[in-house]
């Protein structure tokens, strides 16, 4: 019971501390118009070039939608630490550090899912697709499988600001390449063979399948495979994540670098 309280009330009171889009206009033009307006773009782009109906845009973008919150969060839920000069404070504590930084994706998370389920209700009101009912409840996992893996995978390029001064260029490509390599606003068939592998092991992929199968109302049995996927995917970089915490951790301690910036 302390460690669950640990995770979920420490990563509450960080998400307060570290949270930058403090102001309600910038958060809601951040993370609420910028996905909408994407999202709009790639449909209309792919009308005009023919690639996929506005379904397979609606739902992909969707998904998308939550990766900067939570690729952002997750890295901020460390480098902020840093920059801030906290971070050996945080790093002297006698409790798990692996659960304190585990707990801290999760409020990010959570805001990854409000912004998907934002974008995908805005999107088809706007373009007109139709979603059946009974495919929402599933709808909502995948979303928040997507958000969870895109929250652990920021949590692991912030373990890279531990080694790294300037881990913000490295979360901003790694967003860049989610939208080109996961399949949210292209077809995976239509990528070349080694695009389709680095893919898998990408977050949102297997989201973005799993959320495309659901919107058909192919229902949640043919998209249990996809969504399984998708939790091992946030498993993965969650052990990643807690494994370069502990290295880089154990390194810059031997340096005297923590707060180096």
């Amino acid at each position: 019971m302390s460690t669950l309280r640990l995770i979920t009330t420490g990563g509450a009171l960080a998400y307060r501390a570290l949270f930058n889009w403090t102001s309600p206009t910038m958060y809601a033009g951040t993370l609420l118009a910028g996905p909408t307006f994407q999202l709009l773009f790639f449909a209309y782009l792919g009308r005009q070039l023919r690639v996929a109906d506005d379904g397979f845009f609606i739902v992909g973008n969707a998904v998308l939608a939550a990766s900067s919150a939570c690729v952002f969060g997750g890295t901020m839920a460390v480098a902020n630490e840093r920059r801030y000069g906290t971070l050996g404070h945080v790093l002297l504590s006698p409790r798990s550090r692996t659960a304190i930084f585990w707990g801290r994706v999760l409020p990010y998370a959570g805001n990854g899912l409000l912004i998907a389920a934002f974008t995908l209700t805005a999107g088809s009101l706007l373009l007109g697709l139709r979603i059946p009912l009974a495919a929402l409840p599933g709808l909502g996992l995948a979303l928040a499988a997507g958000s969870l893996a895109c929250g652990f995978f920021g949590l692991t390029l912030g373990a890279l600001g531990l080694r790294f001064r300037d881990v913000w260029v490295v979360s901003n490509v790694a967003v860049a390449v989610l939208l080109l390599l996961t399949g949210v606003n292209v077809p995976r068939g239509e990528l070349p063979q080694w695009m389709i592998g680095v893919g898998h092991v990408l977050p949102i992929t297997h989201a973005a399948e799993a959320a495309r199968l659901l919107a058909a109302g192919r229902g949640l049995g043919a998209a249990a495979p996809a969504l399984l996927a998708e939790l091992l995917v946030g498993a993965g970089y969650a052990i990643v994540a807690a494994a370069l915490l502990k290295t880089f951790e154990a390194e810059s301690r031997r340096r005297a670098s923590l707060e180096t910036l």
